[in-house]
């Protein structure tokens, strides 16, 4: 029997792009995706558990982390580290099964520079108009608000070249029908299931 190592697939875009929304419905219809738990240095609020809502360590803890490259990436953000252990990650996939992570660009660009075998997948909106109108339709932000996001969007835009793949958000049923469509086919690669068969080859002939 053919035994894969599970796939870290790592799912980013701009802020506005409705990455949360595809992530949830993705995972309503695929339960064999494990979604990645992050890690962070702000206290446990009521109701949370450790290693279910997040990994909780102390400000000393996750900067020893840092050093040690025990993060596959790592942000502060309001006076509080994020970021995404690499032990939890690799033991996961070790098990067999894929990790789902949904971050920000730059988030996702550290992911790769640390762990290259992700499978990236960028989430882009069908026109920077859409994604105004989508920004806009919040109402949480200011008119310079969402000029700055916008500006930032077509910045993120321009690093679609470090993807694998480019996923347009026109709806959310049809971006989550691609994103199935690239776990099911990456799993098929001849270079991961090549080296599968030549193990077992090596044991039917020894």
């Amino acid at each position: 029997m053919i035994e894969q190592k599970g796939i870290l697939f790592v799912l980013s875009g701009p802020s506005g792009v409705g990455k949360g929304t595809v992530r949830k419905a993705l995972f309503q219809k695929d339960t064999a995706l494990q979604y990645s738990i992050s890690m962070t240095t702000r206290p446990m609020r009521s109701g949370e558990k450790e290693g279910v809502d997040y990994f909780y360590r102390s400000r000393d803890e996750f900067e020893q982390m840092i050093e040690d490259n025990q993060l596959l990436e790592h942000a502060e953000y309001v006076g509080n580290y994020y970021g995404t252990p690499r032990h939890y990650v690799e033991e996961t996939l070790e098990k067999g099964k894929d990790v789902f992570l949904e971050i920000e660009v730059q988030g996702a660009l550290q992911v790769k520079e640390n762990f290259p075998e992700g499978v990236f997948i960028f989430l882009s909106p069908p026109s920077l108009e859409e994604l105004k109108n989508r920004i806009v339709n919040r109402g949480t932000e200011t008119e310079a608000l969402v000029m700055n996001r916008l500006k930032a969007a077509k910045d993120e835009i321009e690093l679609m070249d470090a993807y694998d793949y480019v996923v347009v958000n026109d709806k959310v049923e049809s971006a989550v029908e691609k994103v199935q469509a690239i776990v099911k086919s990456e799993h098929c690669k001849r270079e991961r299931v090549a080296s599968q068969y030549k193990k077992l080859l090596e044991v039917s002939q020894s």
